[in-house]
């Protein structure tokens, strides 16, 4: 069977966006722990539009500028990149209402279908194997341009891998990246580089998992096979708030359910129930099911879910309805805030995103 997965590296202009409207969503936190937010962010070579509505008991303290222009700065937008964040024309058309939000985040206020997935083990973080493959790999080739080989290069970026899953053994065919570059490094240069990391972070793989079995020389890496990337970022492609929820959630083969994630609140049902669906699929696995996929959907003003649907290979410990309800999904994700609008959008199928349950 061959399987295939894509990612993206933060300074990609979707995942900016995503960004950008988590660390929204955080202030909204530090001035109200009942915080409503509904935001959406687009960019287009240096403008910036902000859309949508916030409700807390505070003013927000800083405005909203400045949160892009800080994220920006945080993943990589500053000089000599072609994008420097301080230069961005931001047009806020948030609506901001200093009143008591509870009027929306006390209960579900939309309808929505969430859909959480587990399988194989902790070792490829409970992901289908090729999506596990490329945010470890795309990890590799961020922290690298941070402070390794690669530092300064990007932060755009793309990566796609494509793997042979056998019955036993995983083998990689291709790894396809495609990474920003400052002009006075070569494309060589740059090539040279990223084999290196990408041969590292493979070795580091292999080292604590044998199911990866191809041989270093035996998979195809293709590196920027349209020539160099210099114009990266939302100087070379527009960007927009949710786009990248196949790599958020559990890669192509997974189906994704209904809403985008960031820039709402943790109490609104979309994003509550896609944790409390993924918290749900672990819990399955870890006591029993190889695989195990629950669907989740919810009515406006319905504080249990309409359904609850569990799908699963073997047999693991099926949770009540009652643990879906919105008040005691929101009570156990709303303290979590403290990831938001860091270097990764808070996504409810990474490992270190979403602790295990250990209570249930």
């Amino acid at each position: 069977m061959i399987r295939t997965s894509e990612a993206v590296l933060p300074g990609h202009p979707d995942k900016f966006c995503d960004l950008v409207t988590d660390a929204i969503v955080a202030e909204c936190y530090a001035v109200d722990p009942v915080a409503y937010c509904q935001v959406e962010m687009s960019v287009w070579s240096d403008q910036v539009f902000l859309t949508g509505g916030t409700a807390t008991r505070e003013p927000l303290r800083r405005p909203l500028e400045e949160i892009v222009k800080e994220v920006g700065r945080d993943i990589g937008y500053v000089a000599p990149n072609c994008i420097v964040a301080d230069r961005y024309t931001v047009h806020d058309h948030v609506c901001r209402e200093t009143r008591d939000p509870r009027e929306w985040t006390t209960h579900v206020n939309d309808q929505c279908i969430a859909i959480g997935w587990a399988g194989y083990d902790e070792k490829v973080g409970w992901l289908p194997p090729e999506h596990f493959l490329v945010h470890h790999l795309t990890d590799a080739i961020w922290q690298s341009c941070r402070s390794g080989r690669l530092k300064g290069q990007g932060p755009d970026g793309k990566l796609l891998v494509r793997v042979r899953e056998n019955a036993d053994d995983w083998r990689i065919e291709h790894i396809l990246i495609t990474l920003q570059q400052q002009p006075e490094i070569s494309l060589m240069e740059v090539t040279g580089l990223v084999l290196t990391e990408l041969e590292d972070a493979y070795a580091r793989l292999k080292k604590r998992d044998w199911r990866w079995q191809a041989k270093w020389q035996e998979i195809r890496v293709l590196v920027n096979p349209n020539g160099p990337l210099i114009n990266g970022g939302s100087d070379g492609d527009n960007g927009q708030t949710g786009r990248k929820l196949v790599m958020d959630y559990y890669g192509p083969r997974v189906p994704i359910g209904g809403g985008a994630l960031s820039g709402k609140d943790l109490s609104h049902i979309d994003r509550a129930a896609a944790y409390a669906a993924r918290e749900a699929a672990l819990t399955a696995v870890v006591t029993g099911a190889s695989t195990c996929k629950v669907v989740l959907s919810y009515a406006p003003n319905f504080d249990e879910p309409l359904d609850v649907i569990y799908e699963m290979e073997g047999r693991g410990k099926r949770l009540p309805t009652s643990w879906f309800a919105h008040p005691e999904v929101v009570g156990r994700y709303r303290t979590r805030h403290e990831h938001l609008g860091n270097a990764w959008s808070y996504s409810p199928s990474r490992k270190c995103r979403l602790p295990l349950p250990s209570n249930t």
